[in-house]
This record gives C-alpha cells, sequence and structure tokens, in this order.
C-alpha cells in the first residue's frame, strides 16, 4: 500500500460525493511506529485505507475522523507513546486530521445554452454536478465536460435515478414550461433543500397558480425559487450561471 493508492481513493470518493477524513502524522521523535508524512483515510464508515501506527493511536485517530466528519472540524492528536496505548518503545507522534467534506450536489435540468453554462461553472465552484436531459445530441460529454454524470431521459423518469436530500440544489431551465413543470413537481415530492426555476415572474404567478390547483399547499409552493439566480442584470448564458451559481455559493455558505 503506497500514498498513490490513498491518494486515488482521495479522488474516487471526492468524485463520487462521499465525505472521508484524511490523518497525517505531522510530527515524531524518539521510536514512533511511522514517521512524519505517514498518511490514514478514513471512510464515513470507519474503514480505513493506510496507517498512522496502530495501537490506541489509530483508534483514536478513527474515532476524531468519525468526529471531524460529523462537526466538520479539524483535529490534532498530540500522542505519548507508552505501554497504555500498545507502545513500549517511547517516543511521540503527532497526528493531524482534516475532514474532507462531500461536494454539495447540483442537478441541472436542461442541457441547453443556461445548463452548458451552469454545469461548467457549477464544477469549477465545487459542486457534483448531475446533468438531466433527453436530448441525446445535448447530453455529451463534449457539450458537458464539468458534469460528472448525465442522465439522458425524460424529466419525469430521471427522479428514480436521483437521490435528492435536504443537502441537495436543483436548477430546471427545460426546453419548455411542460418539461420545467414536470421536474417542479417531481422535485417537491423529493427533500431537495433548493429548487430554482429559470423563467420570468409571469411564469412564476402560472406555475404557482397550476400547482395550487393541483393541491400543493403553500409550503410546498414556497419551496420553488423563481426566477432562479441573483439580481445582477444577467443577459447572456454565461452571466445567467454566474446569477446562479452565486446564488447557491451564498446559501451553501450560510451559516
Amino acid at each position: 500500500m503506497t500514498d498513490l493508492d490513498i491518494y486515488e481513493e482521495m479522488v474516487r470518493l471526492t468524485r463520487q460525493g462521499e465525505p472521508f477524513a484524511l490523518a497525517t502524522v505531522i510530527a515524531h521523535h524518539g521510536s514512533s511506529p511511522r514517521k512524519s508524512g505517514a498518511k490514514m483515510l478514513v471512510r464515513s464508515d470507519g474503514t480505513v485505507l493506510g496507517s498512522v501506527g496502530g495501537g490506541r493511536v489509530e483508534l483514536e485517530s478513527v474515532r476524531a475522523a468519525l468526529d471531524s466528519l460529523g462537526d466538520g472540524g479539524q483535529r490534532t492528536l498530540p500522542f505519548v507513546l507508552t505501554e497504555e496505548q500498545g507502545f513500549a518503545c517511547g517516543g511521540g507522534m503527532t497526528v493531524y486530521v482534516e475532514p474532507q467534506g462531500r461536494r454539495p450536489l447540483l442537478v441541472m435540468f436542461g442541457a441547453g445554452h443556461v445548463g452548458r453554462a451552469v454545469t461548467a461553472l457549477a464544477h469549477t465552484c465545487g459542486f457534483r454536478v448531475v446533468v438531466v436531459d433527453e436530448r441525446p445530441d445535448c447530453g455529451t460529454r463534449d457539450l458537458l465536460p464539468g458534469a460528472d454524470d448525465i442522465v439522458c431521459t425524460p424529466v419525469q423518469e430521471a427522479f428514480g435515478r436521483l437521490a435528492l436530500d435536504r443537502e441537495s440544489f436543483v436548477v430546471i431551465a427545460t426546453p419548455g414550461h411542460l418539461y420545467d413543470f414536470d421536474a417542479v413537481r417531481g422535485c417537491l415530492a423529493t427533500e431537495a433543500g433548493f429548487v430554482g426555476l429559470l423563467g420570468s415572474r409571469r411564469k412564476r404567478e402560472t406555475l404557482l397558480a397550476l400547482l395550487e390547483e393541483e393541491g400543493f399547499g403553500e409550503e410546498q409552493r414556497g419551496r420553488i425559487v423563481t426566477p432562479v439566480g441573483l439580481d445582477i442584470g444577467a443577459q447572456t448564458p454565461e452571466e445567467i450561471a454566474v446569477s446562479i451559481v452565486g446564488q447557491l455559493i451564498q446559501l451553501r455558505k450560510k451559516p
């Protein structure tokens, strides 16, 4: 097992949006089992890759890593290597634990000009982007290099392949109102934390009236953010992407 194996696993977990923590020996003296630079990756289920020395040092490092994933805080753990910790060699070491938060999920309904611009910018800003568009000529890797996944299927069928929770963001910009409204209905049946719809205020009024007629309550209707994006006077697809991704970042950074 080498550091390369750890780095490859870090990349794999990051691409999948899975949280993990990295424990690194940052100082040592005397006869310590691992030297400075030794690493151990701790997954959210407690499984590990690599080692920081075994014994209670490793046990406490894993426990600290899982705690860090829970609260997002870093940890610095000094150890004096005694028989109580499973070592009779003396010496000491310090382990630094850093949580690696999962990338927030953005589901982009629509791979048109705006959808492509949002996907590219959101990717560079640290989002894990899944694009939904049933048009094979639009949902391609060449047009969507920033997409982590492309779901080429009708809107209503896509939700069976999506895992939306309270930390998930959704932006809807499909080729037509009917598809947009189908996406909104589908999102309201999930726990998606943010549901943003591209469009005019008139479109908003039409949608809200329709949802009310269909029996969606005020609380459900209130979950829809439309027009989506910060009011910066955006006009081009790229400017609209800035306004939308800026709004997502603003919400993501909110304490």
